[in-house]
């Protein structure tokens, strides 16, 4: 008599459920690493040592297989991961939110600095006008020049006006020229007058009481200085006097021209906005 067949048992084998579970816990955690994909080189570091040391997958892998540690610990291990990427996020959330914030405070800080510096021009414009005036009144616009920036205005007189060659003495016949630009800072210098001395790059010669061009053009700021110290009722505490020598250039130095523009006494008056006032 034959055998009869062996019934089989609805259902898959126990093994191909372990296989099974096994499995979708493998392609929830490679999901997981997928989406972290786009965070940080350092962040990834952090998140692969948490890994390496607390599920046992990058080393040794194989024995928590057969230990059937993996499956356990891993259900568990994922929930402190989804824990971590939460916090993870929301810590890369507030980085983001203050590097917004310091854009912001940056772009609101550089709108107030250029609305300062229009103000301060305004107001260098405006006390350029009313100096400007003064020096036509005073006809000396042949010998005074002009020019204004945000912090200052600047009346430049040339050296051969001021000064003979190689000296520091105010010539007779440019006391004029300096009483009246001295009755206009009088008039319209409320704060710091600055006198400043150039010369141009031709070295001293002979055996003058100034060796160099900066002791030369320092000494003419200082006769400029004292002047209207003793014929003005300037303050002193206000003046103040350096002398640039050779090395703020307005021309060409290799130029006859030149060198005569770049020997010259440059006297700014700051505007009431300005820093130096």
């Amino acid at each position: 008599m034959a055998k009869k067949p062996e019934e089989i048992k609805p259902g898959l084998p126990a093994w191909q459920g372990t296989f099974g579970d096994l499995m979708n816990l493998l392609l929830c955690f490679f999901v997981l690493l997928f989406s972290m994909a786009t965070m940080d080189a350092a962040k990834f570091e952090e998140v692969a040592a948490s890994f390496s040391s607390a599920f046992g997958i990058f080393s040794g892998g194989e024995m928590a297989i057969g230990k059937g540690a993996l499956i356990g610990d891993g259900v568990s291990q994922l929930t402190e991961l989804s824990s971590y990427i939460t916090s993870m996020g929301l810590a890369q959330s507030g980085e983001d939110s203050d590097a917004e914030e310091d854009a912001v405070g940056e772009k609101e800080e550089h709108e107030l600095k250029e609305a300062l510096e229009e103000k301060q021009l305004e107001a260098s414009q405006e006390l350029a006008e009313q100096i400007q005036e003064a020096i036509e009144e005073g006809d000396i616009e042949n010998q005074v020049f002009l020019n204004y920036t945000s912090q200052y205005v600047e009346l430049t007189i040339q050296g051969s006006i001021l000064f003979n060659s190689g000296k520091v003495d105010i010539k007779e016949d440019a006391i004029p020229v300096i009483d009246k630009v001295g009755q206009i800072l009088e008039s319209y210098a409320g704060g710091t007058i600055e006198i400043e001395g150039h010369t141009d790059n031709v070295p001293m010669s002979g055996g003058g009481k100034y060796s160099n061009n900066d002791e030369l053009s320092s000494g003419r700021a200082l006769s400029i200085f004292n002047y209207f110290v003793e014929n003005t009722n300037l303050d002193p505490a206000k003046l103040l006097h350096t002398g640039r020598g050779e090395y703020d250039p307005i021309a060409d130095n290799s130029t006859d021209e030149g060198r005569a523009r770049n020997r010259r006494v440059e006297i700014k008056i700051y505007n009431p906005l300005s820093a130096n006032y």
